[in-house]
């Protein structure tokens, strides 16, 4: 099993020959990982405290718990009032994380048959949407009634989102 890291090391030139591009240094690179989960709809409180739980375990880095900007009278919701929580992985957690994404948990989602290309978006990076957290191998054992979806941003250098494509699969991730 090959990490990230080796290879966009190893094959700087197979990139650079796909993208057209000669200098190295131009080359799209990966720049951070975000994983984020809404808690919105959720009022009790020890739920939002186990999805808090959760997706530290999973990232391995204590998440961030999101408040919301503005009130909004239709939706019952409070300016600062916690609706969400984020994590950014940078350097070695996010090789780390990628790697087991790839190898690890997309092939325990049920009914995957890669990521679709549109989920690139047009300034080359990538959300992925995980419906449910237990197929991350920190939280499998946990109960199957708590389950909640999170996203996945990749984000990268690339300026259009055929770099981005190039580069998500020179990396491997399974694109269709």
């Amino acid at each position: 099993m090959q990490g990230i890291k080796e290879k966009f090391a190893g094959g700087k030139s197979k990139l650079k020959t796909t993208l057209g591009i000669s200098n190295e240094m131009a080359l799209p690179r990966l720049v951070k990982v975000v994983l984020s989960s809404g808690t919105g709809k959720v009022s009790d409180k020890k739920k939002k405290e186990l999805i808090f739980d959760r997706i530290t375990r999973i990232a391995g880095q204590k998440a961030s718990v999101r408040p919301a900007k503005k009130s909004i009278a239709n939706f019952k919701l409070r300016e600062g009032q916690p609706i969400g929580v984020v994590v950014t992985l940078r350097g070695e957690r996010m090789t780390e994380f990628l790697n087991k994404l790839i190898h690890v948990v997309m092939p325990r989602m049920r009914d995957f048959k890669g990521i679709t290309p549109t989920s690139i978006d047009d300034i080359g990076n990538m959300t992925i949407g995980i419906p449910e957290h237990t197929v991350f191998p920190e939280t499998a054992e946990d109960d199957l009634k708590d389950v909640f979806g999170l996203a996945v941003t990749i984000v990268t250098t690339a300026r259009n989102k055929n770099d981005a494509e190039a580069l998500f699969r020179h990396l491997g991730l399974p694109i269709k």
